[in-house]
């Protein structure tokens, strides 16, 4: 993920003006058009990280609950909802101005099975059939290790996590710490300075 030129986008509450600028993304299944923030990450784009996340992650789950976590404007939940409407799409983030825009954009797009929350919003017996995240590998090591033993553990036993991570931000140390945790690690694509790596729970 590139340095944000606002305030860091991990904040509760963004110290910037909001000033919401419309986006349209293509995507290999139609375009995506919505709003983005200042104070929220990737501000009037769709960053490079999750336009190969989205682009080359594999098949979702036909149904369940589904998770993108640090949603930001919603671009992965939102194509998430898209592609599976018999789901419930979680879109979670601590930063509460990306938590409305990511819900007012899924309204816009008439797209009713996403949730925009805060973390602690979502059911402590919620379990995920698959999480798609680009991680904010600027909070620093230790905070970005505890959000992932926070989320991670919540998959079920066959979910599936789906991680876009720059390559020369540590992608290939934090797939072998996650295979120190004890999970299965695979990458499945290389493209533009990016890892999409798959994280399943071990059998």
């Amino acid at each position: 993920m590139n340095e944000p030129a606002d305030p860091h986008y991990f904040n509760a509450a963004p110290a910037v003006a909001s000033a919401r600028q419309e986006i349209t993304v293509q995507l290999p299944d139609g375009q995506l058009r919505f709003e983005t923030d200042r104070g929220v990450f990737s501000h009037g784009r769709l960053d490079a990280g999750t336009a190969v996340l989205l682009r080359e992650a594999g098949p979702l789950p036909e149904s369940g609950e589904l998770l993108d976590l640090g949603c930001g404007a919603g671009p992965l939940a939102l194509t998430m909802a898209r592609r599976r409407p018999g789901s419930t799409v979680w879109a979670v983030d601590v930063n509460e101005r990306a938590v409305e825009l990511c819900g007012a954009n899924a309204a816009a797009l008439g797209l009713a099975n996403v949730r925009a929350v805060l973390p602690e919003a979502v059911p402590a017996d919620a379990r995920f059939a698959a999480l798609w995240s680009n991680p904010p590998i600027r909070v620093g090591k230790a905070a970005l290790h505890d959000l992932l033993l926070t989320w991670l553990p919540r998959l079920a036993p066959d979910g599936l996590a789906t991680l876009v991570v720059n390559r020369n931000l540590g992608a290939d140390s934090l797939a072998a710490w996650l295979a120190d945790q004890g999970y299965a690690v695979a990458r499945i694509a290389s493209r533009k300075g990016y890892r999409v790596l798959e994280v399943r729970p071990q059998a």
